[in-house]
């Protein structure tokens, strides 16, 4: 296992204008797993090559357990997959209890199709869980080299321009299940609409949630191009989908209010 000197030692390896009070997002997830309190103790970094299991072949007890803990992955991006994969899961659950169905034999290709896609997006949000936790370790690593070593920056803005890549995938299928959710609320079976209302409230939660380490990993990009044109997506997919999601949410519930 590698360590890494204590607190000032750290300090000293962080960007100009990255440290003080809004110190967060992944650099603070960073020091939550680098640094103890007492910062002449050495501090173990946890190396993901000591857990041979993959984070999605743990019990789910084990997953929130590795979550709860003093590590740095699980942490948001993968609880927000993991989300995301829960409400899909629910949409490709409606479909199965809808197909097949005389009372919805008019509808049986469209249910078909969605619980084709739905489960696509399910398996890739599971995917993305892993992706997320892999990405994080080159980061930490490139935050490690020493301020002296010229390829320090670039090492830095290729490992964080990675990071970016799952939390923005993680939106992009977020986004694909919130218009078979509509379509469910719709076609699916109306002994569901709860679940249908679940599968929304979690997709919509999961799209905001994996936009918080889009943002706070462009943020520190030098690529101001390339950030910002993932900021912009980002801001795309919440503006069109998040809304959309939430309307599926008070429509399902006010149903179910009405009885």
């Amino acid at each position: 296992m590698r360590t890494v000197a204590g607190t000032e030692r750290f300090l000293k390896m962080i960007p100009a204008g990255a440290q003080g009070g809004c110190f967060c997002g992944r650099i603070d997830q960073l020091l939550k797993a680098l640094l103890q309190q007492d910062g002449d103790k050495e501090v173990a970094m946890r190396d993901n090559r000591d857990t041979q299991q993959k984070l999605t072949e743990r019990p789910c007890v084990d997953f929130a357990a590795a979550l709860a803990a003093k590590q740095s992955v699980p942490g948001g991006g993968g609880a927000a997959a993991l989300t995301g994969a829960l409400g899909a899961a629910l949409c490709s659950m409606v479909a199965h209890y809808t197909v097949g169905k005389k009372a919805y034999a008019s509808v049986q290709g469209d249910i078909e199709r969605i619980l084709i896609e739905a489960e696509d997006v399910r398996e890739n949000l599971m995917g993305l869980i892993n992706a997320d936790a892999e990405a994080f370790e080159p980061l930490a690593r490139a935050y490690s080299i020493p301020k002296s070593d010229p390829a320090r920056a670039r090492t830095i803005e290729l490992a964080t321009k990675t990071a970016c890549s799952a939390p923005i995938e993680m939106m992009r299928q977020c986004a694909r299940a919130v218009p078979l959710l509509e379509e469910l609320a719709e076609k699916g079976s109306r002994l569901l609409l709860s679940d249908v209302l679940c599968g929304a409230a979690l997709c919509g939660a999961a799209l905001v949630a994996s936009s918080a380490n889009v943002y706070v990993n462009t943020g520190t990009l030098g690529d101001r191009e390339f950030a910002e044109e993932l900021e912009a997506e980002a801001d795309a997919l919440i503006g069109e989908y998040a809304p959309r999601a939430q309307a599926v949410v008070d429509a399902m519930r006010a149903h179910l209010r009405r009885g």
